[in-house]
């Protein structure tokens, strides 16, 4: 592995996004706080050893009435879950004589290194809680087992307002305080994972335990937005780390993320509960200012922004800038002062800045609500390594922006992660929201954007010119950096283009709608917006589930499907059954997204009003016969069917259920 202090190489000079060299103002008031974050040296880990498996017929520990009892008692080598949650001795029978007292489920969990027998010599107990192993259940005798160390909140706890330094009124008490359940709860773990490797461990065909509600939560989390947004530690990972400090703000915002894909497991109640908690938990005065914080506040505000709640996404938004610019996020020592020697943990910190960097970038972009703050701030912090290297956990030497920005005129080839190219995307963004407002299409700002959208296009390396890797498996983080540069093209080139937006005035579920007049003629820009909007149509056709990219391709997908039906609303155009497959795809894509997002269920209703109103005025056309002057028979009827059969397909795919 290949690593270093980033002390012991040569200062850089700081640059910032933009590519500028310079310190910008302090955007905070000056304060004696301190970050609460404290570094810890890490020692050898200690890895957590299942005991034993229980032992077959052949193995099972007699007892009979005559025996002594002043004998010692014989060494089992396993106790079942219920007995060693409750720290009671087990006789090792399955099931055990307790369990079946009391009809409880009597299970035990398998040993990777396999029974030997008993020690000799030693009435030490082997199940013998080890000193660093998390406290038992609060619980008591009826605390799940499954819980291992999960603590109860106390009203006292569950009643601590939101931080009113950080902008957020103080809200009513809480649903949660009803449901302590969910109060305080750490990681769940699972008796039947790794705890390394996170792999399953099988043993006989004894039934598993079903998962609790928040554990499905934390693995929809990372089975579905942890792809698009991967600046969390790896889940094996996050298992060890939460041991040693407080992470319960990020767990608890994975929960209530992860609750909104399991539309049909977690109750409305339940999911606001999980919300409650997590916001809790982040504005609780005592919360500690750290990357980890940062990470739970942007799983936070991602989602808000993706259910339309879009004003406390951008109070959570700014929170977030503030607290990442106060704790020195953006700065290159960041990571190492902060990750305790661990690799993994250090690339997680670098990834945090960038996706907060990235998320801050799309919300501007895609609301234009926004200046994209962080842009401007100097930064020189690592770019992030490859997906794969990341979740194996064999980090490389990391490279910098100054190493992207020159890897054409140094004259060293290097490899840059998918991740990197993501961040220079998105940059081009924020360069092109710092141009003044164009007022004409020969504006020379406007073509020296599209010089840095089409040299990031020309650029690319041949494994980066598609959203699939060399396995042929989506590429997230490629697919989020072509998406992002679509995205800008449409943004630059539509207020010069001469496709007239009008038809879809009313689609204005992700930004305000932008008056364009029609022209003669389609200009150069016309025809850029209309192949990018080509271009993000087709990136639904990939083979993954929709719901599993950025909720951000919503709003994507809603600039699309502009272009498409303002051209569409165009009185006739020719060879135009691609343009109806695109604008069928689109809405089949909001469709699916709509079943997490409530942006995108806002977003597919204005799309198809519009699609209704456009295929009623070109009804109306069609039923006048003069305006078909100079079209054949063939055409007429052609383009009639065509507008009915796109009609009748939009109708089906937004009928609720489908």
């Amino acid at each position: 592995m290949d690593r270093y202090p980033p002390e012991s190489a040569p200062p850089r000079a700081a640059v910032s996004s933009s590519g500028a060299v310079f310190n910008p103002p302090s955007l905070l008031p000056e304060t004696s706080t301190t970050s609460a974050t404290t570094t810890t040296t890490t020692t050898s880990a200690e890895t957590f050893h299942p005991p034993p498996p229980p032992p077959n017929a052949s193995m099972s520990v007699a007892s009979t009435p005559t025996t002594d009892s002043r004998a010692p008692a014989a060494t089992v080598p396993a106790a079942c879950l219920a007995c060693r949650s409750k720290h009671l001795k087990c006789d090792g029978l399955n099931p055990c004589t307790r369990c079946k007292a009391s009809d409880s489920l009597c299970q035990y969990i398998a040993s990777r290194r396999g029974y030997k027998g008993p020690r000799r010599n030693t009435a030490q107990n082997p199940n013998k809680r080890h000193a660093s192993d998390s406290p038992p259940s609060a619980g008591g005798d009826n605390s799940c087992p499954m819980l291992l160390g999960a603590t109860v909140a106390t009203p006292a706890q569950t009643m601590t307002a939101y931080n009113a330094v950080l902008g957020l009124p103080e809200p009513p008490v809480s649903p949660f305080v009803a449901t302590p359940g969910f109060s305080g709860l750490q990681l769940y773990r699972n008796p039947y994972l790794d705890p390394v490797s996170g792999a399953l461990i099988e043993f006989d065909n004894r039934p598993r335990p079903p998962q609790t509600v928040p554990e499905r939560c934390v693995d929809s989390f990372y089975h579905h937005f942890f792809p698009g947004h991967p600046c969390a530690l790896p889940k094996p990972h996050l298992l060890r780390v939460a041991k040693e400090r407080n992470l319960e703000p990020l767990l608890a915002a994975m929960r209530w993320t992860g609750s909104l894909y399991l539309v049909n497991e977690v109750s409305g109640p339940t999911r606001a509960t999980l919300f409650d908690e997590a916001m809790r938990l982040v504005y609780a005065p005592d919360a500690s200012k750290d990357a980890f914080l940062v990470q739970a506040m942007v799983v936070l505000l991602i989602g808000l922004d993706g259910s339309c709640d879009n004003d406390k996404a951008r109070d959570l938004l700014s929170d977030v800038e503030r607290i990442a610019i106060e704790i020195g996020l953006y700065q290159r020592a960041y990571a190492t002062n902060h990750g305790q020697g661990d690799p993994v943990v250090e690339e997680s910190l670098r990834r945090t800045w960038w996706d907060l960097f990235i998320v801050d970038g799309m919300v501007a972009g895609v609301h234009r609500q926004t200046n994209f703050l962080l842009f401007d701030i100097v930064a020189d912090v690592a770019l992030p390594c490859e997906e794969h290297e990341y979740l194996s956990g064999f980090i490389p030497r990391p490279m910098y922006l100054e190493d992207f920005d020159d890897q054409l005129f140094s004259g060293e080839e290097r490899e840059f992660s998918s991740f990197a190219y993501r961040v220079a995307s998105i940059r081009n963004l924020g360069r092109m929201m710092r141009l003044p407002e164009s007022v004409f299409p020969g504006d020379e700002n406007v073509d020296r954007i599209e010089m840095l959208l089409s040299n990031w296009r020309m650029h690319l390396p041949d494994s980066k010119r598609d959203c699939l890797n060399k396995d042929g498996q989506l590429d997230e983080m490629m697919f989020q950096a072509h998406m992002i540069n679509h995205a800008c093209t449409i943004i630059l080139h539509q207020p010069h283009s001469q496709l007239d937006s009008s038809p879809a005035r009313d689609v204005t579920a992700c930004a305000p709608h932008q008056m364009v007049k029609s022209g003669d003629n389609f200009n150069t820009h016309t025809k850029h917006i209309i192949t990018a909007a080509c271009a993000i149509s087709k990136m639904v056709t990939y083979a993954v589930p929709i719901t599993c990219h950025t909720h951000f391709f919503t709003c994507v997908l809603t600039l699309s499907s502009i272009v498409h039906l303002s051209k569409w609303a165009l009185y006739f155009v020719q060879n135009d059954e691609d343009l109806r497959q695109q604008i069928r795809l689109n809405i089949g894509a909001l469709n699916k997204l709509s079943s997490v997002w409530k942006a995108a269920g806002r977003a597919s209703g204005q799309v198809k009003g519009v699609a209704q109103e456009i295929y009623r005025a070109k009804k109306a056309q069609q039923d006048n016969a003069s305006l078909w002057v100079g079209y054949t028979q063939e055409e007429i009827v052609s383009s009639i069917a065509s507008d009915e059969s796109i009609m009748s397909d939009i109708n089906t795919m937004l009928q609720p259920g489908s």
